[in-house]
């Protein structure tokens, strides 16, 4: 008995041994990082335990305000999911089929769309933010409505007939809150905030307006580096994020901003039953299949990875002026990687990939 026990012993503590060696590898990595000036807060999670959680940089460069690990962060395309699953939780309630056609609930020029091409972004529908950029009074606030409306005032061609190819498309998730409040009868922000945020405490969450952003006085600024004044200079002082100010009213494809914490609060949720049924969170994790039975890597509002030895792993990042962010799930491990940037760092890519690599070996 005591030679199993030694042997049990030996085994946890050549176990713990090797954790301490992996987080203090990805430690390594993001300092280096920091180094080359990153900004982010960074948080990993092993079943639900944070394991790592750090912030560097700056929340604020011109004011030297360092970043805290619960400031708040624009995701950008990381919001892609919450649209995602919204569509899911009105699909469970009988509300919508996921091969619906689009033109059933709204009027749009573009026929033969499925709700599920939009989510898989195989729909071919061209981008509203060239058609709003060239057409669009940006004295004024644009909301779904208006890209709606412009959509069929301008009726640019589809790129392709629905499901042939992949192609991202943010007017793609624009169309599906626009569905979900047909079907629902509910503002797609008060739902998200009731049904998803709230219901989860994640309290630092939300689909803000400017003002509102403005308002929240830890919220991490996005930053540009400029070369001639070797500086990160605030985004919005760039005019390459208008189209945050005059589409700021738009829902579905961006706009929630949140934490890290929140973040894992949404992750470890994904493992309960709280917001869909495990058979119905399946589908967000699938590949498209495209019409020529070709596989098109991406789900609901996530990117699966199907071939990874450590197991199943899903992720989406995001990208606006002055942030990248991203969460990966190794689902088959049960870890969690949250990265939210907010100066646009060159360095963002090959240290996920790096920290990737360390998790899964």
């Amino acid at each position: 008995m005591k030679k199993y026990l030694l042997a049990g012993c030996l085994f946890l503590c050549s176990l713990v041994h090797a954790q301490e060696q992996e987080y203090s590898a990805i430690d390594a990595v993001l300092t280096a990082a920091a180094d080359q000036r990153m900004s982010a807060v960074v948080l990993i999670a092993d079943k639900g335990k944070v394991r790592y959680e750090k912030a560097f940089g700056y929340r604020d460069f011109a004011g030297q305000i360092p970043l805290q690990r619960t400031d708040v962060f624009e995701l950008a395309s990381v919001s892609k999911q919450f649209t995602a699953m919204v569509i899911m939780m009105l699909h469970e309630k009988g509300l919508l089929q996921y091969d619906d056609l689009a033109e059933k609930y709204l009027d749009i020029p573009y026929k033969g769309i499925t709700i599920r091409h939009l989510l898989t972004h195989t729909s071919g529908l061209p981008d509203y933010q060239e058609i709003m950029d060239a057409h669009w009074d940006k004295r004024k606030v644009a909301g779904n409505p208006d890209i709606l409306a412009y959509l069929n005032q301008y009726a640019p061609p589809k790129l392709f007939e629905p499901g042939e190819k992949y192609q991202y498309s943010n007017t793609g998730y624009v169309l599906l809150a626009s569905i979900a409040e047909k079907v629902s009868g509910r503002d797609f922000i008060e739902f998200c905030q009731t049904e998803i945020f709230r219901k989860l405490g994640m309290k630092h969450t939300a689909i803000r307006t400017l003002a509102e952003k403005a308002a929240v006085k830890n919220f991490a600024i996005g930053h540009i580096y400029l070369k001639e004044r070797d500086a990160f200079i605030r985004a919005d002082s760039f005019p390459s994020s208008d189209y945050t100010i005059w589409l700021g009213n738009r829902k579905g494809p961006g706009r929630i901003s949140s934490t890290a914490q929140d973040l894992l609060k949404w992750d470890q949720a994904l493992y309960t039953e709280k917001l869909v049924k495990a058979s119905t969170l399946a589908e967000a994790f699938k590949p498209m299949v495209l019409k020529n039975g070709s596989i098109s890597n991406y789900g609901f509002g996530w990117i699966p990875v199907t071939d990874d030895p450590s197991g199943l792993i899903v992720w989406h990042n995001g990208d606006n002026p002055g942030y990248k962010t991203e969460i990966m799930r190794f689902i088959g491990k049960q870890k969690t990687l949250i990265i939210l940037c907010n100066n646009a760092s060159d360095q963002f890519e090959n240290t996920i990939k790096q920290i990737r690599i360390l998790l899964t070996r």
